[in-house]
């Protein structure tokens, strides 16, 4: 009787300490996966500030720049550079979701925190009046095109001082070299057009510039910065839109 007592006891112990140990790996598993999200929150949280504090030293909210837009931006600014494709830190966007008569692109120096310019701009012809609402990759469109865009070298047109822009986003911009779709001086992109026609004009694709404001934007952005052109399509879609790249490397640690 005692010889079979011993070996319950025995059994009991061991069902105790394997429970014990099963309780505690269990606990330092919940544990590290808690730590995991709590850094994962902190590093977004961390982005979050620092996209605010951007947003907030450059006055973006008095130009009534969108600071969701302004977001999506810069996430797509932190992917580029993590590919090596930028030299410079500024960021450019044009926002397609506004009316042509207000102010819709921005210079942003991102490492200054200085908004640089504040301008109109012009959208193609064939997406739509004073709202661009349609968008194309298309040759002979006349469509903008939405998405990221690196900045090229500049070159002397039909339309004087230009820059070449190389589209990004496979499938929504990557024809712009193809189709010629620059940055350049327009006539029609002036207050002037704008009190006689109730909007801008129009291009044929490209974010054409007010012609005072043309060569010294072109002049501050050349040379491989980044461009976003955001519009009103809920389908464009972007690799540079990553956000959790951006949180996972961004002040890491």
């Amino acid at each position: 009787m005692r010889k079979y007592s011993s070996y319950i006891i025995a059994a009991v112990a061991i069902l105790l300490i394997t429970g014990f140990l099963s309780w505690k790996a269990d606990g330092k598993a919940h544990a590290a996966k808690a730590d995991g999200e709590v850094k994962t929150v902190s590093r977004e949280s961390r982005f979050e500030q620092y996209v605010s504090g951007i947003y907030q030293a450059a006055n973006l909210q008095g130009t009534d720049l969108d600071i969701n837009v302004f977001k999506k931006a810069l996430v797509g600014f932190y992917n580029m550079k993590q590919e090596g494709i930028l030299s410079k830190d500024l960021i450019t966007i044009v926002d397609l979701s506004r009316s042509s008569k207000q102010k819709r692109l921005w210079v942003i120096d991102v490492a200054n925190r200085k908004l640089l310019f504040n301008s109109l701009v012009a959208h193609g012809q064939g997406s739509g009046d004073d709202v661009a609402t349609n968008f194309s990759n298309n040759a002979e469109s006349h469509q903008s095109s939405l998405g990221f865009y690196v900045t090229e070298g500049t070159y002397f047109g039909k339309h004087g001082l230009s820059l070449k822009l190389n589209g990004m986003d496979a499938g929504y911009n990557n024809n712009a070299l193809s189709r010629a779709i620059v940055m350049h001086a327009a006539d029609y992109v002036s207050q002037n057009f704008i009190n006689q026609h109730g909007r801008l004009g129009r291009s044929f694709g490209c974010p054409a510039l007010p012609p005072e404001l043309s060569k010294p934007i072109i002049d501050q952005v050349k040379g491989h910065s980044c461009l976003f052109i955001n519009g009103t399509d809920g389908a464009y879609k972007s690799n540079f839109l990553n956000q959790q790249n951006v949180f996972d490397s961004f002040n890491a640690g």
